[in-house]
């Protein structure tokens, strides 16, 4: 039985990645913890840990016998170059507690498999833009990419030096509707839903034909779960896998969703964050992941739209001020 262990339960991808181990493990056997005091989404199981005091993560996976860990806890990229120390700190030394812990009771005969996220942010400007191979120049130009990247070889490491299953995805940019917009460069295009169905134009940070990978989070999840149930013979990759999803840009996601709500309207404010994602991939090549542990995304731009807009919640007083 595999007992569960997800930190940074309270972000947009811990909170729907604890219910799907939920449905598939049993809710009572899935730990949800963050830093904050309670569970937002009503986790069965939930502890307060700060990734960074690595005692306090000792007694936790030792207390519940956990056997599986999903280190989700970071400061991402838009907001991680407001405070790079910070960002650098929480995304090194997080790893770097989860890493050790795991070498630690991997000799002791109580093996522990490791989840990690790299990001596209790895990449930089050298980095080819359009299909973006899973072995390329990797260039990052913010903390946040620096830390992904150096996260990448700490991964590798552990597993060719002491043996560490540890286990990444290089995400694009994610989208959800159970959570709102965080601190990521790709988060317009959560962000820019919100808006649509308040009846607001949305004013976007990045410039009209700024194509990116994205990811419909039950695509994400499913990703992230089939690596990890994957057996660890048939991984090639042990730094992180390229997957993708769909590519878009802000104009084709704002024609996309004008099908649906034909008086949106948008306008183009680019702002710090458009040179962040000027050195970002347009598409990814996950021929790997393919092949490996057969990934296979399965919702495009049109279908995700159509669920992004009804599923989304605009409570009654957003819609009295668009109204």
């Amino acid at each position: 039985m595999e007992r569960i262990l997800v930190i940074g339960a309270n972000g947009q991808i811990g909170s729907e990645l604890v219910e799907a181990l939920a449905i598939q493990h049993g809710a009572a056997n899935v730990v949800a913890a963050d830093i904050s005091p309670a569970s937002l989404y009503g986790a069965q199981v939930y502890e307060v840990i700060d990734v960074l005091n690595a005692q306090r993560l000792a007694d936790v996976v030792g207390q519940y016998q956990i056997t599986q860990v999903y280190q989700l806890a970071a400061l991402l990229s838009a907001t991680g170059e407001q405070a790079p120390l910070k960002a650098w700190t929480l995304n090194m030394d997080g790893l770097l507690n989860i890493l050790e812990l795991a070498r630690i009771r991997g000799a002791a005969g109580q093996p522990l498999k490791v989840f990690w996220p790299s990001s596209i942010a790895a990449f930089g400007p050298n980095t080819p833009a359009v299909n973006t191979p899973q072995y390329t120049v990797m260039d990052p130009s913010t903390i946040y990419g620096i830390s992904k990247l150096a996260g990448e070889r700490l991964c590798e490491y552990y597993f060719q030096k002491y043996g560490v299953d540890v286990r990444s995805i290089r995400y694009p940019g994610i989208i959800s509707y159970k959570s709102p917009p965080g601190g990521g460069t790709t988060d317009y295009a959560i962000a820019i839903f919100h808006a649509a169905l308040r009846g607001e134009c949305y004013p976007c940070f990045l410039e009209e034909e700024t194509t990116l990978p994205m990811i419909y989070m039950p695509d994400a999840i499913r990703a992230t779960i089939s690596l990890m149930d994957a057996p660890a013979a048939e991984l090639s990759i042990r730094s992180s896998y390229n997957v993708a999803g769909v590519s878009f840009n802000p104009r084709e996601l704002a024609t996309a969703i004008k099908q649906n709500l034909p008086g949106f309207d948008i306008h183009y404010a680019p702002d710090s964050r458009q040179a962040i994602a000027a050195t970002w991939p347009q598409s990814l090549d996950d021929a790997q992941a393919r092949k490996d542990w057969g990934w296979q995304p399965e919702v495009g731009l049109q279908q995700m739209v159509q669920d992004m807009l009804k599923n989304i919640q605009v409570t009654p007083k957003e819609l009295h001020k668009a109204a």
